[in-house]
């Protein structure tokens, strides 16, 4: 069994792409990642920690840390691979704030890296992946889709924050950066209603799907069907521009965003983990 770096994002994703799409969905974020590395490198301050774990030629794990977000990791082939990573992973990185992967592999490597580290580990949301392929029917909320404009520049980085501590719990770095990209790239939506109501992005693609996050609608405009509306008109939007499938993620303990999703005809296709590590 065998680690191997790499330092090259594209030579990365040639290597890791067929593993990955075997579970496309469960994979989404990695894929979108890759992507992300490949064609936006500038978004990216810091050097990436891209990795395989083979064996005999065959992959079995595969592993991405771009800070300053979580570690993630794949599904995995052979759990041998967690005592490689998490070895690897000691000698090379700073630290870790956390995990992100499959709810099994998750929880295996926060154990293996606080029996190596002494760090603890808490766990910071149980989420959900779904996939798309038809939008269903859902009673139509009133207002209508359009691509985020840059006069709604400041609207955009208070609703970002909003959806962080509301979401997340915390406010990541970098938020106007963001902003700007998505404003740049024109995948920030606003379902309007006479006014801005609601938000909802394309965040990341892979070779057949684009995945949609960054769902919030302020306090006062909730309860209207407008986060349902948005989600499925965007999601829409995606199919129709040549996506095959549209992902996203959910927190369980969350169970109205579940349900409304289910509604427009997301389907589950596995569950994860967020680990934070102290």
């Amino acid at each position: 069994m065998k680690i191997n770096r790499f330092e090259d994002a594209n030579q990365f994703y040639e290597r890791v792409k067929d593993y990955l799409l075997k579970q496309e969905a469960l994979h989404n974020m990695l894929l979108g990642l890759c992507n992300a590395l490949i064609h936006n490198p500038e978004r990216f301050e810091e050097k990436p920690y891209l990795a395989t774990v083979e064996v005999d030629g065959d992959i079995v794990a595969v592993v991405m840390k771009i800070p300053p977000r979580n570690l993630l990791l794949s599904k995995i082939q052979d759990f041998g691979a967690i005592e490689v990573i998490t070895q690897d992973l000691h000698l090379t990185q700073e630290s870790l704030r956390g995990i992100n992967a499959p709810t099994i592999e998750a929880k295996a490597f926060a154990e293996a890296w606080h029996s190596l580290t002494g760090q603890s580990y808490q766990l910071k949301m149980a989420l959900r992946a779904f996939q798309l392929e038809q939008v269903q029917a859902i009673p139509q909320a009133t207002g209508r889709l359009r691509i985020a404009t840059e006069s709604e520049r400041e609207l955009l980085i208070g609703w970002f924050e909003a959806f962080g501590l509301e979401a997340l719990g915390s406010v990541e770095p970098g938020v106007e950066r963001r902003v700007e990209h998505y404003l740049q790239s024109a995948s920030a939506y606003i379902w309007e209603d006479e006014t801005p109501v609601s938000m909802a992005c394309q965040v990341g693609v892979t070779p057949n799907g684009a995945r949609v996050s960054l769902v919030y609608t302020p306090p006062e405009h909730r309860r209207k069907g407008y986060a349902s509306a948005c989600v499925a008109a965007l999601s829409e939007t995606l199919l129709k521009a040549g996506h095959r499938y549209c992902f996203l993620f959910t927190d369980l303990a969350n169970p109205t965003s579940n349900y409304i999703y289910q509604a427009i005809g997301y389907k589950s296709v596995g569950d994860l983990s967020d680990y934070s590590f102290t």
